[in-house]
């Protein structure tokens, strides 16, 4: 068997060493698109928006807002219907803040007797 001479050595060691430089530098550069992707303006949108809504809490409390506005804007309309009062327009949307506000705080137990509802109509059989 013959030894190998330094300069076989070193140059193996070079080959070696310029192999993981060569796949260092893929990763650097992967790495970095990753990294250029992430902060464009439109993926931080969108990463802010996935994340508020994988939120339960988030979740909850945008629905309770949902049901309390959308209850606001049905009272308002079967209360005053259409009008053309200014003054009776206003407190129309008094009224609709007044009820969006209050069916918003007590969401869980308007959903909970909601439920209860839909269960007994419903499930009669």
């Amino acid at each position: 068997m013959k030894s190998k001479s330094a300069t076989e050595t070193l140059n193996e060691m070079i080959v070696v060493q310029k192999m993981i430089y060569d796949n260092d530098l893929e990763l650097l550069k992967k790495q970095f698109h990753v990294a250029y992707e992430s902060v464009k303006p439109i993926n931080l949108v969108k990463n802010l928006f996935h994340e508020t809504i994988a939120s339960p809490e988030i979740k909850n409390d945008f629905l309770s807002k949902i049901i309390g506005f959308g209850t606001g804007i049905l009272s308002k309309k079967l209360l005053l219907g259409s009008t053309h009062n200014p003054v009776t327009k206003v407190l129309g949307t008094f009224l609709e803040f007044a009820v969006a506000s209050k069916v918003s705080k007590h969401s869980e137990m308007i959903k909970r007797i909601g439920g209860n509802l839909f269960k007994r109509f419903f499930n009669k059989s």
